[in-house]
C-alpha cells in the first residue's frame, strides 16, 4: 500500500519550506542567532542559514521541519488575526508581551525552546478562538 508522503518529505517541499521560513525570518527582523534558535539550531550551525537563503532544503530532521511547520502556523495567524496590519504581523515577533511575561515570542521561544515555540502558537491559537 503506496502512502502519500507528508509535506516536508519531499526535497521540494523542504526547499519551498526554508525559502519561506527565511523569507519570514526577514520580515520579522530577527538576529542570526534568533533565527537559529527558533530552527533549533546551534550557533555553530549559521552556514545552515546561508545554505536555506541560498534556496537548498531543509535537512530532512525532524525536529527542524516540525519547527519549520510552527513557524508558519504562527505566520498564518498573525495573518487572519491582523489582516490589515502588516506591520504589525511583521513586527509582533519581537515586541514585548504580557502574555510571555513581558518577553518578545521570539524571547520566549530562544528561552524554552521547542515547548516556547508551542507556547506562542497556542496563544495565537487561543487569541482566534481555536
Amino acid at each position: 500500500m503506496e502512502t502519500t508522503p507528508q509535506f516536508g518529505e519531499r526535497k521540494a517541499d523542504r526547499s519551498e519550506q526554508a525559502r519561506m521560513v527565511m523569507t519570514l525570518f526577514t520580515h520579522w527582523q530577527l538576529s542570526t542567532e534568533d533565527q537559529l534558535a527558533l530552527l533549533g539550531l546551534s550557533t555553530a550551525n549559521r552556514g545552515a542559514l546561508t545554505r536555506y537563503r541560498k534556496g537548498e532544503p531543509l535537512a530532512p530532521n525532524r525536529d527542524l521541519l516540525e519547527r519549520a511547520g510552527i513557524l508558519l502556523g504562527i505566520h498564518k495567524s498573525l495573518r487572519l488575526l491582523f489582516p490589515h496590519n502588516r506591520e504589525l504581523v511583521y513586527a509582533w515577533m519581537t515586541r514585548p508581551n504580557r502574555a510571555f511575561e513581558g518577553m518578545s515570542p521570539a524571547e520566549t521561544i530562544k528561552q524554552w525552546g521547542f515547548t516556547g515555540l508551542l507556547m506562542v502558537r497556542a496563544y495565537l491559537d487561543r487569541a482566534r478562538g481555536q
